[in-house]
């Protein structure tokens, strides 16, 4: 039986210049060179969950800290990026070992967890226990709030674990980034 790999956990300014290239590379690969320079912006200033093998790094995800206002109150909330598997690794359970790693940062320092994913990778999260945000998203602009409707079905929360259970019937107001806000 071959031994798992280990996980490591690292913030991004522990990675270095090789180990971000390497990180950068996997997710040109696995996203199919859909992966813009915005959405690497967003993957870094928090924590990365890196599975390597012989070959180099076989998974990643990130978490990084948003504020997201709901019901009049803003949230701290661990919002899950660039979550992805070497294609020669897939399914073999380094997706879930890296969700499982940062689903745990979120649960100990954050109030929710936030993610936004494509169609490809909803049931995944929500095999996991991320439920589908039903209400409205809207983001905070520099204009003002506006919202976010091609977001809409699209964001995955994890459950605030002190917080009363957020309400569909009030939005979401995530604060604002270049690119895709969500």
């Amino acid at each position: 039986m071959t031994p798992r790999p280990p996980l490591r956990t690292a913030h991004t300014a522990e990675l270095g210049a090789d180990g971000l290239r390497s990180v950068r590379a996997l997710l040109d690969a696995a996203f199919d060179g859909g992966f813009s320079d915005e959405d690497w912006d967003h993957t870094l200033g928090g924590l990365h969950v890196l599975v390597q093998d012989g070959q180099g790094v076989a998974a990643h995800g990130s978490v990084v800290m948003r504020r997201t206002r709901h019901r009049g109150r803003w949230l701290r909330t661990g919002y899950v990026e660039a979550v992805a598997v070497r294609a020669d690794v897939r399914r073999t359970g380094l997706g879930g070992r890296v969700m499982g790693a940062l689903e745990g940062i979120v649960d100990r320092a954050y109030d929710l967890g936030a993610l936004s994913a494509s169609e490809a990778g909803a049931a995944l999260y929500a095999s996991r226990g991320w439920q589908r945000w039903a209400g409205q998203v809207h983001g905070l602009s520099p204009d003002g709030i506006v919202r976010l409707a091609e977001e809409e079905g699209g964001i995955h929360l994890w459950p605030a674990r002190d917080g009363e259970p957020l309400d569909p019937r009030h939005e979401l107001v995530l604060d604002w980034r270049d690119g895709d806000v969500a």
